[in-house]
C-alpha cells in the first residue's frame, strides 16, 4: 500500500480540503497521513523536500498535488 500524505496548514482553505480527501483518496490503495504545518512546523522541510511550493497540497508516490490556495510554503517558514 501507498502513502498519500497531505499537507496543510489548518486554514478554512485546508480544512475544506481534508474533508474532502476521505472522499477522493481509495483507501484500499493508499494510506493517508495528515501533516498540519502549523502544528509540525519542523515538517515544512519535509514538505519542501517533496516539491509543495504551498498548501493545502498531497503528494502521491512522489507526485504533488496541490489544492486550491491556502498559503505559500513561504510563509509558514517565518
Amino acid at each position: 500500500m501507498s502513502t498519500a500524505t497531505f499537507f496543510h496548514a489548518g486554514c478554512p482553505v485546508c480544512v475544506s480540503a481534508e474533508q474532502g480527501l476521505t472522499q477522493a483518496i481509495d483507501a484500499s490503495r493508499y494510506t493517508v497521513e495528515v501533516v498540519h504545518l502549523g502544528e509540525r512546523p519542523e515538517a515544512v522541510a519535509v514538505a519542501e523536500a517533496a516539491g509543495v511550493q504551498s498548501v493545502p497540497a498531497l503528494v502521491i508516490d512522489g507526485t504533488v498535488f496541490h489544492i486550491n490556495h491556502g498559503a505559500d510554503l513561504a510563509d509558514l517558514r517565518a
